[in-house]
């Protein structure tokens, strides 16, 4: 990668490329998608919400061995990025579940066709 004093600005790539502005959007919101899949926990999230997890020890104990505070900062990004929406019910104790939004459940096929890769060709970690 270049320096970033020596990288050239979108236009100037776009240009260098023969890219269109339009092409670049697609890339863009690839990007954005990726980055978004791409961080530690947020696909086994998205998983275990999509299997019926909706309070925080159910998406815990799903994903584990995550931790509660990586938990709780992957499910405030995701509904920052409207993938998940949290429900507070007013009750003693208060209830707080966690639901995926229409852009959320949309990612099932995603997820569906990423297990079925990595149960193809992923291999497992080995044992330490």
């Amino acid at each position: 990668m270049l320096p970033s004093k020596t990288r050239p600005n979108p236009k100037m790539r776009l240009a260098m490329t023969g890219q269109n502005e339009h092409e670049d959007g697609i890339c863009q919101h690839f990007q954005r998608a990726a980055d978004l899949l791409g961080k530690r926990w947020s696909t086994l999230i998205v998983g275990a919400m999509l299997s019926g997890a909706t309070r925080f020890s159910d998406i815990r104990e799903a994903v584990a061995p995550i931790s509660d505070t990586l938990l709780s900062e992957r499910l405030k990004q995701l509904e920052a990025d409207g993938i998940v929406r949290r429900d507070v019910t007013p009750s003693t104790p208060v209830l707080i579940e966690y639901h995926l939004t229409d852009e959320g459940r949309d990612l099932e096929r995603v997820i569906h066709e990423l297990r079925g890769w990595a149960e193809r060709w992923a291999e497992a970690p080995a044992a330490t």
